[in-house]
């Protein structure tokens, strides 16, 4: 699957669960729902998500457009506040004040960076890059993502160097603490090749 094809796979999950997650209860509600494993979904799913495009997508961004140091730093900046708001959600309970307003904070700055990287940065590097490329690079994003990150790290440095060394131990313990805890069961499925 090329590079771009598996981004949509991953940005169409992540809107999927956006709208279930949309206007979801609040209060005591919140917590009979199971509002929390719904979240931690969505933790796991854009903390590998973002790692992965920080990793492998943006570095090739900023290589292949003439533009690409100014779209990957808008799209990063994006992602690092995104990363907070995640962990405010990681940190939080359902039925907590701040837990929601992190939630609907997140589902709109998500909505609004998934447009920005389909409408503006996809079709200037669909033009700018061969297929045969696209498709290395969606393999790489496929392994990348079995191994990346499940949770947010807000405070880590959004480079590639540092996802390859600092990443790569973040997520040897994200998955150490998945398994230990129970959370590994929330993990969303990859997306499936058509």
């Amino acid at each position: 699957m090329d590079a771009l094809s598996f981004l949509r796979a991953d940005h169409e999950s992540v809107l999927g669960m956006f709208e279930v997650l949309d206007g979801a209860p609040a209060g005591s509600g919140a917590v009979q729902s199971g509002l929390g494993t719904m979240v931690t979904n969505l933790v796991i799913a854009e903390s590998q998500h973002e790692a992965i495009e920080e990793q492998l997508f943006w570095p090739l961004v900023r290589k292949a457009l003439d533009n690409g140091d100014e779209l990957a730093d808008t799209a990063i900046a994006q992602e690092q506040e995104g990363k907070k708001l995640l962990q405010r959600l990681e940190d939080g309970k359902p039925g907590e004040p701040d837990f929601h307003d992190a939630l609907a904070e997140f589902i709109k700055a998500g909505r609004e960076h998934i447009a920005f990287e389909q409408d503006q940065v996809w079709p200037l590097l669909h033009s700018a890059v061969g297929h045969a490329e696209l498709e290395q690079l969606g393999q790489k994003l496929a392994v990348a993502k079995k191994i990346a990150p499940t949770r947010p790290h807000p405070d880590t440095p959004p480079s590639a160097l540092v996802q390859q060394t600092m990443g790569t131990a973040a997520a040897i313990v994200d998955h150490a603490r998945d398994a230990v805890s129970g959370r590994a069961a929330d993990n969303p499925p990859d997306p499936q090749s058509h």
